[in-house]
């Protein structure tokens, strides 16, 4: 969490980092999670005209942005704050740990494409580790914690029996750390939008968030585009 913050405030507005980069960071080795392979819902949101919108939350938005735009159906992935006020929606703010929001993603997609369902299955099985509590990988505190940001009642009720079902299938060795919560989406700064694409050779991407796309690849190869969304 502190190399990525001090690369982030270095970056000030959106600074190229390739000097960054190119450095070789203590303590940055490979930390992902394997994939764990889970059930799908047995319940799922059934519109399937026009676009929707998810928002989830499962530690750096970087990473959580990079899966997403490589699952088919995806139109666009927005990095972002959600849960906490407009006030606060700020990355130093938040980092701070005391405004109330998650690094989060708002995921429009094409629900004839894919599915609500579907979506939730790669945000627990791929895009973050949901047993972990108030951290990801080396980031730690409450704007890292795992949680869902329903936007409707059946979002909400999808989401709550998969959260059951998967505590119940024994397929994580801990329960489900994951929080079904509400609030706005707030839009993050310029310079982490598309973070992944922009900067595939930034020493955090190497270390934390290349093997989940990866990961998205191997476990959902129907559900894989390897052109990303914007």
């Amino acid at each position: 969490m502190i190399v990525k913050k001090l690369i982030s405030f270095v970056m000030g507005g959106g600074a190229a980092i390739a000097a960054v980069a190119a450095l070789t960071l203590p303590g940055m080795q490979q930390s992902v999670e394997a994939a764990v392979s889970i059930p799908p819902p047995t319940t799922n949101v059934t519109v399937t005209v026009g676009n929707q919108t998810a928002v989830f939350a499962g530690g750096c938005f970087w990473g959580m942005e990079a899966v997403f735009q490589h699952v088919r159906g995806v139109r666009s992935v927005t990095s972002g704050y959600a849960g906490g006020t407009a006030e606060t929606a700020t990355y130093r703010q938040v980092g701070t740990g005391r405004t109330g929001h998650a690094e989060a993603v708002r995921i429009v997609y094409d629900p004839s494409v894919v599915t609500y369902g579907e979506l939730l299955r790669i945000y627990f099985s791929v895009a973050h580790d949901p047993t972990q509590v108030n951290r990801q990988g080396p980031d730690s505190g409450r704007d890292y914690r795992s949680a869902i940001f329903p936007q409707n009642a059946a979002q909400r009720s999808v989401s709550r029996r998969y959260i059951a079902l998967l505590n119940e299938s024994g397929r994580f060795t801990r329960p489900i750390a994951t929080r079904i919560e509400s609030g706005r989406f707030y839009p993050a700064e310029d310079y982490h939008q598309d973070f992944m694409n922009r900067n595939p050779r930034h020493p955090y991407i190497l270390a934390h968030d290349v093997e989940k796309v990866e990961d998205l690849r191997a476990t959902f190869p129907r559900m894989f585009t390897a052109t990303p969304a914007d």
